[in-house]
């Protein structure tokens, strides 16, 4: 395969990711910056290289590098907890390690740069939920989004008030809470997908990340565009969005507009080529 135009984006991940991991690396004195953000950046370059030679697959390559990295080395062999209950726990003992980085890059600024790209390319629950038969939403959306801000106080006062009780043995407590907390995750994520027929159903209605990714990305510099003067309004982009996202509407308020997961189903199946 030869380098088209279509790789600069390929390779403007990559430069970044190895800026960051360069700087990391020296500023931290810690060769493990280095390592982690040149393998993900690498990961992210390679599955867009792949997208961009229209390799159908590209995006599952992706989740499955960067997930399965994230959950099986850093969660389960570093004992890294990488859910939002390891995020606060970090964030309160004034340690700015992995997973206060990973969600200051990922989930909470990165998003004003790529939109909820997290969530469809290294998301670790996802990862798995992407294997079940609903791709496509075949229900109408329910009405309990509300639930997101239950579980993200929820882990906010589990990780408070093991500090406020004064309780030891927290780093063990935080990666016992990791693997329950992602079993709990798998469970309820598959039971959801099969009530709704959506795939998705835990991203859009139960996931407490998505209280930092929702605001952050509505102002994403990287957003999926029509161009209306190609666009026949055939449709076909809405019914085959995951999120239910209406790309032919290109300002910030459109439906759904804080869903888009980049996973580029819609213009692979715009007939026009009117999406980019």
């Amino acid at each position: 395969m030869r380098l088209k135009k279509t790789d600069i984006p390929a390779l403007t991940i990559l430069a970044v990711f190895e800026t960051v991991a360069i700087t990391l690396w020296l500023t931290k004195d810690n060769i493990f910056y280095l390592f982690n953000f040149s393998y993900i950046g690498g990961s992210i370059a390679l599955g867009l290289f792949l997208f961009s030679h229209e390799y159908k697959h590209a995006r599952r390559v992706v989740q499955l590098l960067v997930g399965s990295y994230m959950l099986i080395y850093l969660g389960l062999i570093c004992n890294e907890n990488m859910q939002i209950e390891g995020f606060w726990y970090y964030l309160f003992t004034g340690v700015f390690e992995a997973a206060t980085i990973h969600y200051a890059v990922a989930k909470i600024f990165g998003p004003l740069i790529f939109g909820r790209g997290w969530c469809g390319y290294a998301c670790w629950t996802a990862m798995v939920l992407d294997f079940l038969p609903y791709k496509v939403p075949q229900k109408p959306r329910a009405n309990i989004g509300f639930i997101r801000y239950i579980t993200f106080a929820a882990a906010l006062i589990f990780v408070s008030a093991l500090f406020l009780c004064h309780v030891g043995n927290l780093e063990r407590i935080m990666f016992w809470s990791f693997l329950i907390g992602n079993i709990a995750y798998y469970a309820v994520g598959i039971a959801l997908a099969y009530i709704y027929k959506d795939n998705r159903a835990f991203c859009k209605y139960i996931c407490p990340v998505t209280v930092f990714l929702k605001p952050m990305s509505y102002f994403a510099l990287f957003r999926v565009t029509c161009d209306t003067e190609k666009c026949i309004s055939c449709g076909k982009c809405k019914r085959i969005c995951p999120m239910e996202v209406d790309v032919t509407d290109n300002s910030r308020n459109r439906k759904n507009a804080t869903e888009c997961i980049y996973c580029m189903e819609c213009i692979k199946a715009c007939p026009k080529k009117a999406l980019k």
